[in-house]
């Protein structure tokens, strides 16, 4: 595992997240583990969304154990399923009377197989984006409260370098209920050397990411709401993300292993995320990475603007249009 080499300056310069309200998916390990133990240390309430399995109860225990003080809320949330998402979210809005502050849509998955989640999406489309974008539907009131008492809450999703790559073009295919039918498996050489349909799905729930943020905040812009939308990437940095890859098939381990010598620590990985979760100085349409190139692999996280490709009107509304049709309701801002 490489070691954080801007991480402990960074974490020392964030500000004080106490009277802050925090949701995070995707919390048992990697980037969304470092943001939830992060923001808890910095004194906010935070909730985990998590599908319910012994991996999830060890880690909410473990980030509990870490940050005694902190007030820590364990949600059962499976983002392959929106009768789930609908029910995490209902248990927020419990939870959290005060409203949210902070929404990390963070969990995603990587070079699955072709295979349907039991709403008939393809699974990294659902995991990554369809669910994020329904759980972001029902907590926009929440985020709206928070935002209108404190000045301040924002929308974080999380994309990456492979928004780029193989293709910058969203397609509604994609986004459709086409669960198994979206390329199949490809070759054991298309897995090997990362492409293939396997590539080309998760490729699509990443764009996925980066175009939900432009089309959100250009929503929340002619609203005049103070609710932000931001992304982030984590460059190429070292997770329980490539291990589980390798184990599903849809990456060689030995070439794996080779190209993750030149990754980043989960740390440094996690501060893109943690820009825009918590830097006062972050601004709605804005995305936090080391870089915005697709070799952008390491390094601080840095600010720049949403891309051209998915920030378009034609995208934007296609993934508006496509999403709403997915949840089967509409999401207006």
């Amino acid at each position: 595992m490489p070691n954080s080499k801007h991480f402990p300056s960074f974490k020392a310069s964030l500000p004080s997240m106490a009277g802050k309200t925090v949701v995070i998916t995707g919390t048992t390990s990697g980037t969304g583990q470092i943001a939830a133990m992060t923001t808890a240390g910095l004194g906010a309430k935070v909730l985990i969304l998590n599908r319910n399995s012994e991996r999830s109860v060890n880690s909410g225990r473990e980030l509990a154990a870490t940050n005694p003080e902190a007030h820590i809320e364990q949600v059962e949330c499976d983002l392959q399923s929106f009768d789930s998402v609908s029910a995490a979210a209902a248990r927020v809005a419990e939870l959290c009377p005060e409203g949210v502050h902070v929404l990390a849509n963070n969990a995603g998955v990587m070079a699955l197989s072709d295979t349907a989640t039991k709403d008939g999406f393809d699974v990294q489309m659902q995991t990554n984006h369809l669910s994020h974008f329904l759980l972001t539907r029902e907590l926009m009131p929440l985020l709206e409260r928070a935002a209108e008492s404190s000045g301040d809450a924002r929308v974080v999703n999380h994309s990456s370098v492979a928004r780029m790559s193989p293709s910058k073009t969203l397609r509604a295919d994609y986004l459709e209920p086409r669960g198994g039918h979206l390329g199949g498996d490809g070759s054991k050489l298309d897995n090997l050397m990362f492409r293939g349909p396997r590539w080309r799905r998760y490729n699509q729930s990443k764009l996925a990411n980066a175009a939900f943020t432009a089309a959100l905040h250009q929503r929340l812009q002619a609203t005049g709401s103070r609710v932000k939308a931001l992304v982030a990437h984590p460059g190429l940095a070292n997770t329980h993300l490539q291990k589980t890859s390798v184990k599903e098939g849809g990456m060689g381990s030995f070439f794996t292993d080779m190209f993750m010598r030149t990754s980043q620590s989960p740390e440094d990985g996690a501060m893109g995320l943690l820009s825009c979760m918590c830097l006062p100085e972050a601004t709605s349409g804005q995305f936090y990475g080391p870089g915005s190139g697709p070799f952008a692999m390491r390094g601080e996280a840095k600010p720049f603007a949403l891309e051209a490709f998915y920030d378009n009107a034609e995208t934007r509304d296609l993934l508006w249009s496509k999403s709403e049709e997915a949840i089967g309701r509409t999401f207006e801002v």
